[in-house]
Formats: structure tokens, sequence, C-alpha cells
């Protein structure tokens, strides 16, 4: 639901309310059963001195170029998650890395995912990335099964700007996807630069952004979940 909200709005997002209807849910915190309480308490304030309780999530401004070149109608704004991998090709991708024009790493390896804190807890985190809580502004580096020991995640400032390229000499295309949808193929020569967004989307919250967070890591995810031990 949210996923979708994010894609109607390459602009300002208005608030979002969005209502839990038996799926994960990690970003609907408030559910369908009490759907009257809770619009009368977003319209009207839930009698609390902070009001309304709304969290800023970050998105990422995506655009595919050709040999250096806007593709044109390829821009795409991402609340989770882009993606390079090596879809069906048996060959390993070989995607580079570049910072604000400067080349910082080279993958090899299944592909790579640029996350958002809000699309920390989703791909990132199966891909051994950290957890972020949605208020800090950065964005995550993950690779997808690298072909070395050493290329762990890292987590960058929400001004890098990337650029993922594949390059002459890789053994075959890569593919995109923006949030899981919109998958096209990038032949070599191709490119995708990553920035933050000027318009994040305003999501509303049951309670305040960091118990809501923590609720959800602990409903959806089970962090942590296990039996105490005995005392001695």
């Amino acid at each position: 639901v949210i996923l979708h909200a994010s894609n109607l709005f390459r602009g300002a997002v208005p608030p979002v309310v969005s209502f839990n209807l038996g799926s994960l849910g990690f970003l609907t915190s408030h559910t369908f059963e009490d759907y009257r309480q809770d619009l009368k308490q977003v319209i009207h304030g839930n009698n609390t001195a902070e009001g309304v309780y709304i969290t800023l999530r970050m998105r990422l401004r995506c655009e595919i170029f050709r040999n250096g070149k806007a593709v044109p109608g390829k821009i795409f704004d991402v609340l989770n998650e882009v993606v390079v991998d090596r879809g069906s090709n048996p060959y390993l991708s070989k995607i580079e890395c570049y910072e604000h024009d400067r080349l910082i790493t080279k993958v090899q390896g299944d592909g790579v995912i640029v996350a958002t804190p809000t699309g920390s807890t989703a791909y990132s985190t199966a891909a051994g990335g950290s957890m972020v809580h949605p208020n800090v502004p950065c964005m995550l580096f993950t690779p997808i099964c690298p072909h070395s020991l050493s290329f762990r995640p890292v987590i960058l400032p929400d001004s890098a700007r990337l650029e993922l390229k594949i390059p002459d000499d890789a053994r075959s295309n890569a593919w995109v996807s923006f949030d899981g949808k919109r998958r096209q193929q990038l032949s070599r020569g191709h490119s995708v630069r990553i920035s933050m967004s000027q318009h994040p989307l305003p999501t509303v919250n049951k309670c305040d952004q960091t118990g809501d967070w923590f609720h959800s890591l602990i409903r959806c995810l089970n962090w942590n979940e296990r039996m105490d031990q005995k005392a001695l």
C-alpha cells in the first residue's frame, strides 16, 4: 500500500494513513478494525501535546542513463530500494560504483542494493545490511552475494550521489528494479544515478516514530525474540 502510494507521486506527497489488511504490514501501524477511531484522531488530533505522529520517509531519485545521456522518461522516486542484479544471466554481475563521479568499487556478484532507511528492513536486511531508523538521513549500500570475503555493507550520508554503471567489459547485461517493480534491462554503457529525493513520503503513525519502529521490528520480524534465561 505504502509503496503504491509512493509510486503515485513524483513530487510532494500528502500525509499517508495506511491500514494493515492482513499482510506483513511493517509500514502499516493502523489496523482496519480501528479505522473509524484512528481517522478521527488523525483529523481532529489525538489529545496529546505532540499532536499527530508523522515520519518523513526519505525517498531516492533514480535516473537511467545511456552512454552518459539521460534516457527520456526514466526517472523514478523510490521508497525502499533500487536493485541492480544479474537477473537470469549465469555470469556474475560486474557493476562499477561511483560516488560524485569517483570510482569507489566494482561489484562482482549477484548485484547490489541501494536502500533508504525505510527499505533497510526489507531486501537489504535479507542480504546482510543494517536495520536503520527512518529518521536517520542516509543510504545503505548492500552487495548481494559478492564474490569477496571483505565486501561488507556500508552506510552513506544522504548527500551521496551514486552511479551504478555496467562497464563495456562486463560479461553480460544487468537488470534494475525500483521498489521491486518497473524492472528493465541495463545494457553495457547504461547506468543508474541515485541521489536523495527532495520529496519524502510522510506517513502517519499510531505512536511516536521510535516506538512505532521498534514495535514493527518485534511484531513483523521477531527482532531479538527469545526465551529469558532462568535466574541462578
